[in-house]
């Protein structure tokens, strides 16, 4: 039974954006990302940047170039696969600062991962003070550790900057009760709780990252990344999506 409340929060002091890698590749290039999809979605966040005093940090995942589950099962070490998927977004991470960067976004990646020629190292007070700053930061090489998705990255990410809501951008419009490709007649949540997305197994985020945000307190809004306009509407606190609460 999914639950029901007045209304999405409005106005966010300070939130976590998770992209989906594979979003950042044109459906049948050959491109791992497309810089043409990467400045759209820097200038719908500059957009949001523009309008409003929030304090942003993003997470990219990395299923564009690799997903360290598959090649696990594939025969490779889990562990080793992992780490090649973490760099997979450090180079994602990289493309969106640029992108950013040319529409006038301040921002800095740190990395959880240390590579000093590339990203600063996370380190948690200085990435709230490049927040409170005005900085966006952008989060990349996941926890720094295998085993942990993109997603858990983005709840504990969310729960150490105490960040007010995740806006989960993927290639959904939504959290469905089934598969919207596999079933025509799935439901679409406006709300759901967290518990029945466990119990459900709802193919939102994972497990971990659900129960990260759950005993953290933090909502996810969960919207279509494809549709132009929708991440500044998330952003700027608009009613889009499902959220998870």
């Amino acid at each position: 039974m999914s639950k029901s409340i007045p209304s999405q929060p409005r106005k966010f002091r300070r939130a976590m954006l998770k992209l989906s890698g594979e979003a950042l590749r044109e459906v049948g290039s050959k491109d791992n990302i497309s810089p043409e999809i990467v400045d759209r979605v820097a200038n719908e966040i500059h957009i949001a940047y523009k309008q409003g005093n929030l304090q942003l940090g993003i997470v990219v995942g990395g299923g564009n170039f690799w997903r360290g589950a598959a090649a696990s099962a594939r025969g490779m070490d889990r562990s080793t696969a992992d780490y090649v998927g973490m760099l997979a977004t450090v180079m994602n991470a990289l493309a969106l600062q640029s992108a950013l960067e040319d529409d006038g976004v301040p921002c800095v990646v740190m990395s959880a991962i240390e590579m000093k020629n590339v990203a600063e190292t996370f380190i948690r007070r200085r990435a709230e003070k490049y927040m409170d700053e005005g900085r966006v930061v952008i989060f990349a090489a996941g926890t720094g550790s295998p085993f942990f998705s993109t997603d858990t990255t983005a709840a504990l990410r969310a729960s150490e900057m105490g960040a007010e809501v995740i806006l989960k951008a993927t290639m959904v419009d939504g959290v469905y009760d089934s598969d919207p490709k596999k079933n025509p007649d799935a439901k679409r949540y406006e709300t759901v709780g967290f518990q029945e997305c466990i119990s459900s197994q709802l193919k939102v985020m994972d497990i971990t990252a659900f129960s990260l945000c759950m005993d953290n307190h933090i909502p996810i809004i969960v919207f279509d990344l494809e549709k132009p306009g929708n991440i500044t509407k998330a952003l700027l606190g608009e009613e889009i999506g499902t959220i998870v609460i």
